[in-house]
Parts: C-alpha cells; structure tokens; sequence
C-alpha cells in the first residue's frame, strides 16, 4: 500500500484584499505529520497553489494511486460560493475552493472534485481535510481556546470575484427541493458547517487555523478511526471564540477507515 499526500495552503491573495496568515503553516504541519506516519508529501503553497495547478496536482495523485492506496489532500484557505450550474444543489450555490488566482475568476468547486475524485481506481481511499469556509452561523460552544480573539473569517464574498450579473442571478434563485446526495467519492473531514466560518486562529503566538490545530492535536490520543478522531476534534470546536463546528462525511464504511492509514 502506497500513501501520499497533497497539502495545500494559501495565505496570498492578490488582487482581493483578503490575505489570511494560518493556512501555510496549517499546510506545513500537516505534511510534517503525515510524512512522520509513512506518507509521501507534497506541498502546493501561495502562487504555486493556483486554480490549474491544483487541478492537475490532485489529478496527478488520483493516476498515480492503486487499489489499496491512500490518498490524503489538505486545503488551507479561502472558501466561497458560486450560482450552481448543473441544479445539484438545493440552495442554488456551489461551494467553492479559492485558489491563488481568484481575482481572475478561478475557482475549484465541489462539482469539479467529484469529477476529479472519480477519476480513482476502484480501491483507492481518498480523505479530504477542508479548512476554509463558505458563511456563518454559531453553535453549541466549548471554551476558550487559542490566545484569545477571533481571528479572520477564511471566507471570500463572492462579489470579490464574480460579475454582477452572475451575483444576481444567484441572489435571485429560490431554493429548490433537495435531490438525493450523489456519493463523493472521498471521505470529507470539514473545519464548519456550509453555513459557518472556519477561523485563522494563534496558538501560541504562531497562526494556524482553529480546525487544523485542534485536529492535529486530536491525533496525539490516537484516535483508532475517522469516527473516533472527529469525536475528539468535537470536544474542542465549536468554542466560545471558534463558533465553527466540524464535519465528518462519508459513508458509515469510510468512517471506521484506520486514521490517515
């Protein structure tokens, strides 16, 4: 069995006025710690992380992995929403992953790592850890935790990047009833709920995202599986400072998956 890695972090964002400060180190530790459990780790940071290249480098891993091969992929970064175009959707929107070149209307959406996860060989077992986020909410809240205030939301307006015209036909779009959810192909580890934020946060003086830090520190009790490990990560978010609440979806196989094995 062959296991590697893509982490992805993006703090730069030119051309929008939304840098965040959390997401390279989030992107570092994650292949610091995958690599310490046997995975082969490759990073995509800043200007290197933009809309192709990330769709090319996830491609490139998907073809490289056989059955029995783990796949593990990491984002750090802004997250957003774009009108639906295939009427999959129930709210009409399309969540989205900012890449780099979001000022140029570069976006990698669900839809597109669907299609992307698709592309696997039967067997393949694919995680993805999303720390980023789409709109806000709170929750049911735990203490405290990092070193006090609130940091930036990792969430980019759409009218940051999209066209009027586009904004308003999403804007204008009721919501229509929801279709059967279509398997994605990955087991998804998220930092929020589609109707939250997820936090740049500091720990120690040092930027992180809230979700990133505490699921990293969640691992030191080595959880068995995903279940037990999301279990963990829930006893620190949503937090009275973090008011995110983590998400774990998959299919009830996928969730007893050995952690990051």
């Amino acid at each position: 069995m062959n296991k590697s890695a893509l982490c992805i972090g993006i703090n730069d964002y030119p051309g929008v006025d939304s840098d965040l400060s959390g997401c390279i180190n989030d992107a570092n530790d994650w292949a610091a710690e995958l690599q310490r459990r046997g995975f082969a780790a490759t990073l995509l940071l800043d200007a290197d992380a933009r809309k192709q290249a990330m769709v090319d480098a996830i491609r490139r891993h998907i073809s490289a992995a056989r059955g029995g091969d783990v796949l593990v992929i990491t984002y750090s970064g802004h997250g957003s929403w774009v009108p639906d175009q295939n009427g999959d959707e129930p709210d009409s929107r399309d969540e989205v992953l900012c890449p780099h070149d979001i000022s140029q209307g570069q976006v990698l959406s669900d839809d597109e790592l669907y299609d992307l996860f698709g592309e696997r060989e039967r067997g393949v077992k694919i995680v993805l850890i999303a720390d980023s986020c789409h709109s806000g909410t709170v929750a049911k809240l735990a203490p405290p935790l990092g070193d006090g205030g609130r940091g930036k939301a990792r969430f980019l307006a759409p009218e940051t990047f999209l066209d009027a015209s586009a904004l308003a036909v999403a804007k204008s779009r009721t919501a229509a009833p929801a279709k059967p959810a279509r398997p994605f192909g990955a087991l998804l580890m998220a930092g929020c709920r589609d109707i939250e934020y997820s936090y740049d946060a500091q720990f120690g003086g040092r930027p992180n995202g809230a979700f990133t830090y505490v699921a990293l520190q969640a691992l030191k009790a080595a959880p068995a599986r995903y279940g037990d490990w999301f279990r963990a990560i829930r006893q620190s978010l949503p937090s009275q400072n973090y008011p995110q609440t983590p998400q774990l979806g998959g299919t009830r196989s996928q969730k007893q998956w050995p952690v990051l094995g």
